[in-house]
């Protein structure tokens, strides 16, 4: 194995359709028109030297390294900024060229330290390799020179160092600020030989604005920014294309390693959801997977009251096995389930809901994304026909105006929202409907056009309002919904959004929204142009989730903002396989594909090929086996990669349902919360241990490979296959490959899909198969999945969970950049330097009316339950409204959370719960449980190291 070398162009790719044929040192070349002489080189093979130019920023031109000769033309022009013309005769090698490179390598080299053999980026500089390619051997000016201004290391960041004194001033990093990551923290201080790089205002990296994305150390052509894993382990010497195990946009990585040791992870220019970008997690959070709290061998109790106990994995297997038969046996077939991850790969997850229907012959399986994104899937079918978003990421670009709503890209899936900022940059226009003030509302060079900060729970009637103003002002695209939707149903519900009751002045009443800025924002969406919706959990988690998606699908289809680019209905995903867990069957009602369960013919078909009959009885979700168990009629449950104590609502209820079980397996890298009442303990693998598949929020299935052997010794796949085989029901897999096999086989929308297929193309976005042989980018294009489009009548309701005297606050709950999910990865790598704990935002009126300052701990109570956390005052939330995160088990956010959910999917209401904030003296009694429980996993992991 050796390093996969990308190719850098110098200067992006050029869209325009016109091509131009020139001749470079001899050889005629076509490229598109507006390409550079540089890269119409590199097409060639010609590397022509640079400094300041590569292919993921724009031309700059400040180098002076990478001169031409153009025949006819005086002077020596830069070939990165200078476009190619038809018929031209370039020449990049001259005389004259060596003798001017090498006297620009010269000054260069006079202000630059030479410490190449013990420089960290020693053979992977930049400076070092254009030095030997214009043969520079001696510098007329000597090393004794002035220097430009050298402050000293910044060694701030946990994760890279910036050392000025080897700067170029370049600006490749100040540029990657701007352009890729779109954060601008970056800037050239000071005027000729005194510029140097500064973070914000003379501030050190960790205190400016840089959000660590890692653009700015991947852009820089030295040593002046590099990671720490580099100056501690060394160069890598492989590297293997993966993907990141985060958020849903699913970026491209290469590993890079020595040995089965990670140095780094850059990311992958080829990967077509990052394009070479990354965010502070892909980039630099991987550390968790050597984190010495990481549980490697099985472990097992008789009680939850006694301490664990390490075992093989025969005997756990065993073990586990012979508990559900025992259970089934005595209190029958339906009483046991498990619980799928999206976290896991799709083969995986797809191995779970088999051992679930085939081993335990129940469908008592469910999944963590229902409790975000079920909504979503059971919206867009019935509007569209397909449970998944409309459009690849790289649509974005194709705006006009973009929507988003009850979603934080810059938090939540911040390397698409660096997307979404350039295309703002560029003049499309912004619409935030959030009750906070997110940052794209405003930040550098952006500003939302309209920002709608509704109250919670209110999505369904602003959007209700937004349909009243299209439809009665005449905006609607009757031409779209004559040929492409029902149009009796659409007659229907115009008839119902055109009541007064659901115009914006009678909207604003409910919602906290002034009517004029809903009539704005509905006028641009309708007229503006290509119109995209993004939304994320703060439409799904609610209890109208599925008519706030459906809401929005009338929306596109009354304004034709569908089936091209540039428009449509898109969900960002929060977990990385999210999509995935959903295709591969993990709801209780459905097989893989979304055919539900008590279809004879889909049942027959996963029959005839699994070899055992399957129950045609939906079974039960999450809430119901809890509920089930505390009524004491289900008894065991297989958890794999989820922390349903932490991550699902109204936590005591949780707690109670996992108390009453006899069998409670978790199966995860760290003893998490749920492992509180857990009996079984199997050690998880991560990302990087194992070989499988990922599908992102675009329906995008990208490979996952492995690059370590798994440190517990077996991947997650190979787990659940031998619990299955204990449980008398043999599966017999050698690779991974073989399950995306019989998923294909199984799965319409899959039936195209192969390892060999994605080593081809790199991804595939679903559907892939006969009509689609290579995937599908943009859905609905020419008409619906389903045949014509669904207009339904999105009726709001309020919500059930209401304020009053004793709780007369609505929380809504959030996501932060530096952390994921409940944190069980994220907390075990150095991103708790940016958050070290969950805070309650609460503006600054709310404050000052309970006398809370700034920082004080506080109670936040509800119906439900209650915590303390300490406050941050802020304008971001409006009055009557707070908010905050849900990373740290000591918050135990989930608490104060209560059990209304989505008509249609159940899935919680998290972003609706009416509260009570008032000061405290710190933590209450389930706080100090966690920190019981933190000491007991600390004395498990000291206990196993000294063991070992």
């Amino acid at each position: 194995m050796s390093l996969i070398q990308e190719i850098d162009y110098g200067t992006p790719h050029s869209k325009a359709d016109k091509t131009v044929t020139l001749t470079i040192d001899g050889q005629q070349v076509t490229v598109p028109e507006g390409t550079s002489i540089m890269r119409a080189a590199m097409e060639l093979g010609t590397k022509i030297p640079k400094l300041c130019a590569t292919d993921m920023l724009e031309a700059f031109g400040s180098c002076r390294m990478c001169l031409v000769e153009v025949e006819g033309r005086a002077g020596t022009p830069a070939s990165c900024t200078t476009p190619v013309a038809e018929g031209i005769v370039v020449r990049t090698q001259t005389e004259r060229l060596k003798r001017l490179r090498k006297g620009v390598m010269e000054l260069y080299i006079s202000d630059h330290p030479l410490d190449c053999l013990t420089c960290s980026a020693n053979g992977d500089c930049e400076l070092q390799d254009m030095a030997g390619a214009v043969g520079l051997r001696d510098v007329r000016y000597g090393y004794e020179g002035g220097k430009h201004p050298n402050p000293g290391k910044d060694e701030s960041n946990p994760y890279f160092t910036y050392d000025p004194s080897k700067c170029i001033v370049c600006s490749r990093c100040v540029r990657a600020c701007e352009e890729v990551q779109g954060t601008f923290a970056l800037t050239i201080a000071g005027r000729g030989f005194g510029s140097v790089v500064s973070p914000g205002m003379d501030e050190s990296f960790f205190g400016s604005e840089c959000v660590s994305c890692g653009a700015c150390v991947q852009a820089c052509p030295t040593a002046t920014l590099n990671e720490k894993s580099i100056i501690e382990i060394g160069t890598p010497e492989h590297s293997v294309v993966t993907t990141c195990a985060y958020c849903g946009v699913g970026c491209a990585f290469k590993a890079e390693m020595r040995g089965e040791e990670v140095v780094r992870m850059v990311p992958y220019k080829d990967g077509k959801a990052n394009r070479g970008h990354s965010c502070v997690k892909g980039r630099f959070a991987w550390g968790y997977a050597t984190h010495k709290e990481r549980i490697l061998k099985p472990m097992i109790r008789k009680t939850i009251s006694e301490p664990w106990h390490e075992v093989s994995w025969d005997e756990a297997i065993a073990y586990t096995a012979s508990e559900f038969k025992r259970i089934q046996a005595k209190y029958g077939k339906r009483s046991v389930g498990g619980i799928t991850s999206s976290r896991c790969t799709n083969e995986e997850t797809f191995l779970v809901q088999k051992l679930v229907r085939a081993g335990f012959g129940n469908n008592n399986v469910d999944t963590c994304a229902r409790v975000c994104h079920s909504p979503t899937g059971y919206g867009l079918k019935t509007t569209f026909g397909t449970s998944a978003g409309t459009q690849d990421f790289d649509s974005v670009e194709h705006s006009d105006v973009i929507v988003v709503l009850g979603a934080n890209p810059t938090d939540g899936h911040p390397v698409f929202a660096s997307r979404l900022k350039k295309r703002l940059r560029q003049g499309a226009k912004l619409i935030v409907i959030d009750p906070r003030r997110i940052d794209l509302v405003r930040s550098p060079h952006i500003e939302a056009a309209y920002h709608l900060p509704l109250l919670p729970g209110t999505n369904v009637a602003v959007l209700t309002a937004f349909a009243h103003v299209i439809v009665t002002e005449g905006l609607v695209n009757e031409a779209f919904v004559r040929e492409r939707c029902d149009w009796d149903e659409f007659q229907d519900w115009a008839a119902f959004v055109s009541e007064p009751r659901n115009s914006p002045e009678e909207v604003a009443e409910v919602s906290g929204v002034p009517a004029e800025l809903i009539r704005g924002a509905a006028r641009l969406y309708a007229t503006g142009g290509n119109a995209a919706f993004y939304y994320g959990l703060g439409v799904t988690e609610h209890s109208q989730g599925s008519t706030s998606v459906m809401a929005i699908a009338n929306l596109a289809m009354a304004t034709g903002n569908i089936g091209r680019e540039g428009v449509g209905v898109n969900p960002l995903r929060g977990q990385n396989n999210v999509q995935g867990s959903c295709d591969m069957g993990s709801f209780p009602h459905e097989l893989s594909g979304y055919r539900h369960i008590s279809e004879d013919a889909t049942r027959l078909m996963f029959e005839t090929l699994w070899g055992s009959p399957l129950d045609d009885e939906p079974g039960l979700r999450i809430p119901n086996m809890l509920d089930a168990a505390v009524e004491g009629s289900f008894k065991g449950l297989y958890v794999q990669g989820e922390d349903i104590l932490q991550s699902d609502p109204n936590t005591k209820h949780v707690a109670a349902g996992l108390a009453a079980m006899e069998c409670v397996v978790v199966h995860d890298l760290f003893l998490n919360e749920t492992a509180n009442y857990a009996h079984v303990f199997l050690p998880g693998s991560t990302f990087l241990e194992k070989d499988g598949t990922f599908t992102n929020a675009e329906r995008r299935i990208q490979r996952v490979r492995k690059v370590m052997s798994p440190r517990n010794g077996f991947a997650d796949w190979e787990i659940t296959m031998k619990l299955t085989d204990a449980l008398g029901y043999r599966m017999a897999y050698a690779h991974p490959s073989e399950i995306m096999d019989e998923i294909a086989h199984l799965t319409p929308t899959f039936a195209g899909v192969s390892y060999d297929k994605l080593e081809q193309a790199g991804s595939v976005q679903w559907p892939c198969n006969e009509r689609a042989p290579d995937g599908t980018p943009v859905m609905h294009i020419g008409g619906f999945v389903r045949g014509r489009g669904k207009f339904v009548v999105t009726e709001y309701l309020a919500t059930d969970e209401k304020t009053g005297p004793r709780f007369p606050l609505l929380l809504t709950t959030g996501r932060i950049l530096s952390q994921y999910n409940v944190g069980a990865q994220t907390r075990r790598t150095a991103n708790v330097a940016w958050h070290e704990e969950d805070r309650l935002e609460i503006h600054p009126h709310d404050a000052e009316q309970r006398g809370i300052r700034d920082g004080d701990w506080i109670k936040l109570a509800s119906r439900a339950g209650e915590t303390t956390l300490r406050a941050l005052i802020t304008e971001r939330v409006a009055p009557g409204v707070v908010y905050t995160t849900f990373h740290h088990p000591t918050t135990q956010a989930n608490v104060v959370t209560t059990d209304y959910s989505d008509w249609a999917t159940n899935c919680p209401e998290y972003k609706v719960t009416a509260v009570q904030v008032s000061p405290s003296n710190g933590p209450t009694l389930w706080q100090e449980q966690y920190e019981d429980h933190a000491k007991e996993s600390r004395r498990v992991t000291a206990t196993i190291e000294a063991a070992e």
